[in-house]
């Protein structure tokens, strides 16, 4: 920090330190443990209204880290931004110190009795793995910003595997400490395989389709893509004069709440040091708000609402990353139907239980045109077997409109928590 402050107008270092360890297990027996420890950081350093970026792994050389920012100045990216003077921020708990007691050897014993219960169960091959890490952030700024957080999380995904085939039942078991798997998890994931044993072909054309929370994301990207404020900036979202109109059925309430310390990863301020709060995407159906880091927020001379995130769709080094718009902590509003009472109200559909190029389409358009891996058919209220070789499309802003009932209970999903959602009228594609 002092030594980028002599050469710069603003100096920003961001550190994370992350300690994991992991089990996996294929086919019900163990196949890998692994454990890691790494660091890194990286610095952001403004001078003459531009940025200069670098990251290292290694501060052995703490002079060439700074001398490679200083070079990336000559790429003249416009730093039209001002670090925060971040004093106070949100007391969260988030982190478990049992977490520290856990080994690898009893992530093996739960994955092993998990497999044991599974097994004797089904017929279908079980795949499982379980984590546990601790993060540790800090963020230090030239404006007097010093923020630290620690953070711990445990989690279990189990799969059962249809026979030669990748698509597979799932469901993860997230938490900030180590929790047993319980019947009722277990037995989900056990009810709907084996009442999907059967593979068989439905009838195409539109009808009633059920997206499970481990697929929701699906659908998010898209409605994520069209409130970011990078594209807003840019003019390329299709919501960009939509503020205050209703664009989802009223039954869709959707926020961002990094400050829900119940589930592992909760945030009190973001990797450029502005506090995080709840944010309201879509309120009873209503666009309601964009979001912003420091440089789109200052380019729209708006606020910056506390989303700007080293992160990127398909992972990486996160202190390889500089902050951009980015939303983590989504939850949807669950409604007041059961899953079975959801399941009862399909004379004829399809549950989307796994999907297949979620990334494919025009997402910022929010196109959407995924395979269904597995798809499960349902008639008369009842699985009767899943489908091959079926593909589900649409664009969200139809979808969307067309809520038939919401889950009564939020599970984990990618990217926050979601119910199971019913939708009518979704065009569904099979091969004859």
């Amino acid at each position: 920090m002092e030594m980028a402050k002599r050469v710069s107008d603003q100096v920003e270092v961001y550190s994370l330190q992350q300690i994991s360890d992991g089990v996996s297990f294929e086919n019900a027996k163990l196949k890998d443990i692994e454990s890691t420890d790494q660091a890194g950081i990286s610095l952001r350093i403004v001078k003459d209204g531009k940025l200069g970026f670098s990251y290292t792994k290694n501060l052995l050389n703490r002079e060439e880290l700074l001398s490679n920012a200083i070079d990336s100045l000559k790429g003249g990216v416009e730093a039209p931004l001002d670090f925060p003077q971040t004093k106070v921020t949100p007391r969260l708990e988030t982190y478990d110190p049992s977490i520290e007691g856990l080994s690898n050897a009893t992530l093996v014993e739960e994955c092993t009795r998990v497999c044991e219960q599974l097994k004797s169960r089904t017929t279908g091959q079980i795949n499982l793995s379980a984590h546990r890490a601790i993060s540790n952030r800090r963020l230090i700024n030239s404006r007097g910003t010093d923020l630290s957080s620690t953070s711990s999380f445990y989690s279990l995904s189990a799969e059962i595997l249809y026979p030669g085939s990748y698509a597979a039942i799932h469901r993860p078991l997230i938490s900030k400490r180590f929790e047993r798997a319980s019947e009722e998890h277990l037995n989900f994931m056990l009810e709907m395989y084996n009442q999907s044993s059967s593979e068989i072909t439905p009838p195409a054309g539109k009808m009633k389709v059920l997206f499970l929370p481990e697929t929701w994301y699906t659908l998010l990207w898209r409605l994520e893509s069209a409130t970011n404020g990078r594209n807003i900036y840019q003019k390329i979202s299709p919501l960009l004069e939509k503020m205050a109109e209703r664009i989802f059925d009223e039954k869709l309430t959707i926020v961002d709440d990094p400050l829900d310390d119940q589930i592992p990863g909760a945030r009190g301020f973001d990797d450029e040091g502005i506090p995080c709060r709840p944010l309201t995407l879509i309120d009873r159906g209503v666009l309601k708000t964009f979001y912003y880091d420091l440089f789109y927020a200052k380019k729209l001379n708006a606020l910056p609402t506390g989303h700007g995130y080293k992160s990127a769709m398909w992972g990486g080094e996160t202190v390889s990353f500089k902050p951009a718009p980015s939303l983590a902590h989504l939850h949807i509003k669950p409604g007041c139907q059961s899953f079975p009472e959801l399941l009862r109200s399909m004379n004829k559909g399809v549950v989307i239980a796994g999907v297949m190029g979620a990334h494919s389409g025009n997402i910022l358009n929010g196109d959407y045109s995924v395979g269904l891996s597995p798809g499960l058919y349902v008639e008369r209220g009842e699985i009767v077997g899943r489908v091959k070789d079926a593909m589900v499309a649409g664009n969200i802003f139809d979808t969307l409109k067309n809520v038939i009932a919401l889950e009564d209970t939020a599970h984990p999903g990618y990217g926050g928590v979601f119910p199971a959602v019913l939708f009518d009228n979704v065009s569904v594609a099979t091969k004859h």
